[in-house]
């Protein structure tokens, strides 16, 4: 992913970091997967550090949801918070590239966790429309970052966000190291 020109890159399967500066509740401190992205259509993805306080089985009791009973639940962004829905994530390295397969039926989910992919369930989605992503990485409230392997081999907190920004550089580690709202200093 070419990140040093004026063309958007395309996003797909990369990470996008909030970046300092972004006070949206809904996003601030957020590392997203991006699970699809289209100039044409607009994109979607997932918030990967945003854990909530339960596992499927503490919310989902029904037998066919009881292999799923540890699985994690994340706030996957602000849109269609109504919904829960399962994601799996798997490293691909022959393309070394993440695999994301989105909206899994709960057997789907099942096989691919006996598979070995990591599994999550996701409270909502973050979606933007056609163009929209666009201008919010040319006004710089997003910085796009390659995915690695580890990434999805633990659970991501809060903590993500600063571990990232912090892996850009002396740039990275002096912002991380910001109180998140400066004016409060």
């Amino acid at each position: 992913m070419n990140l040093n020109t004026n063309e958007p890159p395309n996003l797909k399967g990369a990470l996008i970091l909030a970046d300092p500066t972004l006070c949206d509740s809904n996003f601030a401190r957020t590392v997203i997967f991006m699970t699809d992205y289209r100039k044409d259509r607009g994109a979607h993805g997932l918030i990967l550090n945003r854990p909530l306080e339960y596992r499927v089985g503490t919310i989902l009791k029904s037998p066919e949801f009881t292999p799923l009973r540890d699985v994690p639940v994340y706030t996957g962004g602000p849109v269609g918070q109504e919904h829960l829905t399962f994601a799996s994530f798997s490293w691909n390295h022959g393309e070394v590239a993440m695999r994301c397969a989105t909206h899994l039926s709960a057997e789907e989910a099942v096989v691919r966790l006996h598979a070995g992919d990591s599994v999550r369930a996701f409270l909502g989605y973050s979606g933007w429309g056609c163009g929209q992503l666009e201008a919010e990485l040319q006004q710089k409230s997003w910085i796009p970052r390659k995915i690695h392997p580890e990434i999805m081999r633990t659970e991501a907190n809060e903590s993500l966000w600063l571990e990232l920004l912090k892996s850009l550089g002396p740039w990275g580690t002096l912002v991380a190291g910001m109180p998140e709202n400066p004016s409060m200093n």
